[in-house]
């Protein structure tokens, strides 16, 4: 962490400047409002401390220097007068927190880490959500429930209506909700995704609406909210049938206001952003059932989309397959043998195209040339714990079949290994395991 101290007098950047040397931040002192705006131009910092009384031009106006230039970084205004209305002002004017002095260095480095991780965790958020891989917006499929799909999209993606997406875990919900977004008049803001059921219920409000400084314990500083970091973009709500019956109450009102208040807020702030909302509930019964508001229901169900599951539209599955295949091994992706395919459209994939995807990572691990052949495919079937596949027992240096767990994964290991060249780090990846593990299991079937 590196911060810019602004004050006047000499005494105060130098004791601060060696406490936060104890801390481990590091700092750069500046006598003058000036001198911390040529400071600005010229190197980056991760949070300043403005005294709000300087020589010149004082704390107030740069802070509004800095709003007019760009600025973003996080400050803390200290001053000597413990004046509420400057705190007010100050606080109105961009800074994040106000401390009085004299004040506890303890106290203004806990709440400088406590800024720089809020802020640093918003860049990731808005980063986030203005990543949208290709790979990841593109449907898929030309079987005639895709082509009615891609329809719809095509028919509601320049329109600011409310979406609800649902069908079963795994059919490809944000990646409608993100063709949605890429197809219409948005698509150069953020798509901000989360899941509902992902949230500790204690900190979803927060999460969605953010919170003022002292909101509640621990609430360091000043946080923006999903629906204020989504600004003009789109906020998907992923499984919103997980959300508690407190909070629904709160987001019909900014469904119906368009506006939210942050916790601890005295005013309201307007959105601007597109609701797309999913799940794999059936809401109408979660309605009827007392544990779903049905005006909220209504409100989100404004346009509903249902996305087919992967077993009624087989067609697509060769389509898909190669898609995941290249997008997991690349250019070097192996092929599908005819067999292989006739397997996989056999299949039911009770979990759509997520199980889909899973099967042929399992599949590239088996695979040992240009050619996937139906016994790399293991479905992994729940027919009391029985496996249809026979990747591992046809690898075995005997051809017979494998006779303990061991061996299946001695040869899932190996054959992970020869995939990545040899590369650890990268085949415990494939194999969805950590390295430590992999390294164990090298040692422990003798496989360096």
């Amino acid at each position: 962490m590196r911060v810019l101290i602004v004050d006047d007098e000499k005494n105060i950047r130098e004791s601060l400047g060696k406490y936060l040397h104890l801390e481990a931040i590091d700092s750069l002192g500046a006598e003058s409002g000036e001198a911390a705006l040529d400071c600005l131009a010229g190197e980056s910092f991760d949070a300043i401390i403005l005294d709000l009384k300087l020589p010149g031009m004082n704390g107030q106006t740069v802070l509004e220097e800095m709003q007019r230039r760009g600025v973003t970084t996080p400050v803390i205004m200290i001053s000597a007068h413990g004046e509420i209305p400057d705190a007010v002002q100050a606080l109105k004017s961009g800074a994040k927190d106000y401390l009085v002095k004299p004040f506890d260095p303890a106290e203004l480095c806990i709440r400088l880490r406590s800024l720089v991780e809020n802020r640093r965790r918003e860049n990731a958020l808005e980063a986030a959500a203005r990543t949208a891989p290709l790979g990841e917006t593109t449907m898929l499929g030309q079987s005639p429930f895709m082509r009615q799909l891609s329809a719809q999209i095509d028919r509601i993606a320049g329109t600011d209506v409310t979406v609800l997406l649902t069908g079963e875990s795994g059919t490809g919900k944000e990646v409608a909700a993100r063709e949605i977004h890429a197809r219409g008049q948005r698509s150069g803001e953020p798509f901000v995704a989360v899941n509902i059921g992902g949230i500790h219920e204690g900190l979803m409000e927060s999460e969605l609406f953010g919170h003022e400084k002292g909101a509640f314990t621990g609430a360091a500083g000043r946080k923006q909210g999903l629906f204020e970091l989504a600004g003009a973009g789109s906020l998907f709500l992923d499984e919103i049938g997980e959300m508690p019956m407190p909070l629904q109450v709160k987001l019909l009102r900014v469904l119906q206001d368009r506006k939210v208040r942050r916790l601890g807020g005295l005013s309201d702030i307007p959105i601007n952003a597109r609701i797309i909302s999913a799940t794999n509930q059936n809401l109408e019964s979660l309605v009827q059932a007392g544990r779903f508001r049905e005006d909220l229901y209504y409100r989100l169900n404004v346009f509903r989309i249902d996305l087919p599951p992967l077993r009624e539209r087989r067609e697509d599955i060769p389509l898909l397959a190669r898609h995941l295949l290249e997008k997991h091994a690349g250019r070097s992706a192996p092929g599908l043998a005819p067999e292989a395919l006739e397997k996989l459209a056999a299949y039911s994939f009770p979990g759509n195209v997520r199980e889909l995807q899973n099967i042929l990572e399992r599949a590239l691990i088996y695979c040992e040339d240009a050619l996937i052949r139906a016994g790399d495919i293991d479905l992994h079937e729940r027919n009391g714990g029985a496996s249809t596949a026979s990747g591992s027992a046809a690898h075995t240096a005997s051809g017979a079949a494998a006779e303990t767990l061991d061996d299946v994964e001695k040869q899932a290991i190996a054959g992970a290994l020869a995939r990545c060249n040899g590369n650890r780090t990268r085949a415990a990846e494939l194999l969805h395991i950590s390295r430590k593990t992999i390294l164990n299991k090298i040692k422990q079937y003798g496989l360096d």
